[in-house]
């Protein structure tokens, strides 16, 4: 593994990057960092793939711009993080919040997409249930997940910034706005959508999504929010890692399509 840290659009935006390959961008959900997202994940994927997985504005290791969080400044971080690290072209897998973000980065860089996998991703306020936005209303730090809080505190330069982070996110999905159908079904990457049968995500909103998204696939799996993927709050004592949706992603990133991708 190497990282490190690239100037992006006033940031100072941290990388890890793992394996050789054709690469694959991992972007983290909100609250999170690469581990507490990836940790599973990363060891698996990178036995095949380039892994490039990043943390965004003010989560993790990365800094704050002292602005409010949006999905479209996050594709467009991720897209000059790219250009810096001299990456054409790349597959990418958003989970959650970052799920949302690969959408906006297909939508906005199409020319660098080759493939996306988006993990419960959100692009209606109807996608969730509505006690979900009631939650918002009321999240604090006290009833952020702990492993959360612990994985944000072991790797940030700075712990005093945990705070910053929370609210950030709190506020970016107060005022979550609807992706409209136009730049949806703009999207021309072959796309594989995956959520849990017991996700914060509807299955309606899934299906939504797959009908607008020419070239996508839907995958409902058994388990929670990111269960599939080794999310660290999803964890039991009787993970294994045969549970991950792993072969399915490599499977969907061998394929050859139409598109030629």
């Amino acid at each position: 593994m190497t990282s490190g840290y690239s100037v992006v659009n006033g940031l100072q935006m941290y990388y890890e990057i793992y394996g050789e390959g054709k690469p694959i961008v991992l972007i983290h959900g909100g609250g999170s960092t690469i581990q507490t997202n990836f940790e599973k994940l990363i060891p698996m994927l990178s036995r095949k793939r380039k892994v490039i997985a990043v943390e965004l504005q003010a989560h993790g290791r990365t800094g704050d711009r002292h602005a409010d969080l949006t999905f479209e400044q996050d594709a467009d971080d991720v897209a000059t993080l790219l250009k810096n690290l001299n990456i054409n072209r790349a597959d990418f897998l958003g989970f959650s919040n970052g799920g949302t973000t690969t959408m906006q980065i297909a939508i906005r860089h199409p020319e660098i997409v080759g493939k996306i996998i988006l993990g419960s991703p959100l692009a209606k306020r109807n996608g969730v249930p509505e006690w979900f936005w009631d939650f918002m209303k009321q999240a604090t730090l006290d009833n952020m997940p702990a492993p959360l809080k612990a994985g944000y505190k072991k790797v940030a330069a700075d712990p005093n910034g945990l705070p910053i982070m929370h609210d950030r996110d709190v506020k970016r999905m107060l005022n979550f706005k609807d992706i409209p159908d136009a730049p949806i079904k703009s999207i021309q990457a072959p796309t594989l959508i995956i959520i849990g049968d017991r996700d914060v995500i509807t299955p309606e909103h899934a299906l939504e999504l797959h009908r607008k998204i020419a070239h996508s696939e839907l995958a409902i799996i058994p388990g929670g929010h990111g269960q599939y993927i080794g999310e660290i709050t999803t964890l039991t004592p009787d993970f294994k890692e045969s549970n991950l949706v792993v072969p399915m992603i490599e499977t969907f990133l061998d394929r050859k399509t139409e598109q030629g991708n």
